[in-house]
């Protein structure tokens, strides 16, 4: 696998696993890691980037697709959407590290579009911490190597 095809695939596994298609990105980033696939600190941060810019995507739809959310196609079941708002609305800005949870990550991140949230707070404190999760994969991975 040349490097470039593994930080694409990577990029592409943690856009889609911070959308609302599952997915383990952190699994490929170990894979890559043990493979020996690409810079460890490159590694790192094209999984943060695509991780990122798939919260960005939920945010997107948050933004301007919220009055949509009783529909079918709606990405967030209606119960997940007003869990999320409700969760937004008692934690803030300060839950947007979070994002990387499973379950409730997604949700969040399209709460925080639809709550009007400006795009550079969120991006920067959603990076931070799908930053520190992928640095946690990252060191757990090569530690476990040797």
């Amino acid at each position: 696998m040349t490097a470039i095809t593994a930080y694409a695939g990577l990029f592409v596994s943690a856009f889609l696993a911070a959308t609302v298609i599952p997915g383990s990105s952190e699994a490929v980033l170990a894979a890559l890691l043990v493979g020996g696939n690409g810079s460890p600190w490159l590694l790192l941060v094209v999984a943060t980037a695509g991780n990122v810019l798939g919260s960005v995507t939920n945010w997107y739809c948050g933004r301007f697709l919220a009055g949509f959310r009783e529909r079918k196609w709606f990405p967030i079941s209606p119960r997940r959407y007003d869990q999320a708002i409700r969760w937004f609305r008692r934690y803030g800005l300060w839950s947007l590290p979070f994002a990387w949870l499973p379950f409730v990550g997604d949700p969040l991140t399209v709460a925080a579009g639809a709550l009007r949230v400006p795009l550079a707070p969120f991006v920067g404190l959603v990076g931070i911490g799908k930053f520190a999760r992928y640095l946690v994969v990252l060191a757990a991975t090569l530690h476990w190597m040797g």
